[in-house]
């Protein structure tokens, strides 16, 4: 939506509160994991350089790298964000009233009239 400021130069309103779009969710989410997996490769190879030399940091790069699949797997699957302009809460729709059966007729009242 536009609007004409005093000027004549047209002004560009955002949508601020808006979702991101699903493809570039999943794009994130995929970012995110991609890095951390590869701070684990770092991790493993660190650990397998570092264990005849430093062992203590050998074996913090170690549990660095066996913990670290958990965490991006965590987060890779922690979905859509949500909007903070959105309501948190589902509003059922109204019913509908029943209707009622129809009154049953007593059987002296089923019997058909002579009309002649």
């Amino acid at each position: 939506m536009r609007k004409q400021s005093d000027n004549g130069a047209a002004q560009v309103f955002r949508i601020t509160g808006a979702r991101q779009g699903l493809a570039e969710d999943v794009r994130g989410r995929q970012r995110r994991y991609v890095i951390s997996m590869a701070i684990r490769t770092l991790a493993v190879i660190l650990t397998a350089v570092l264990w005849n030399v430093e062992r203590h940091v050998a074996i913090v790069t170690l549990v660095l790298g066996a913990f670290l699949p958990y965490v991006a797997v965590v987060i890779a699957n922690a979905g859509r964000e949500n909007a903070p302009g959105l309501p948190s809460t589902f509003v059922p729709a109204p019913s509908r009233p029943m209707i009622s059966p129809a009154p049953t007729a007593s059987p002296a009242e089923s019997v058909p009239e002579d009309r002649s």
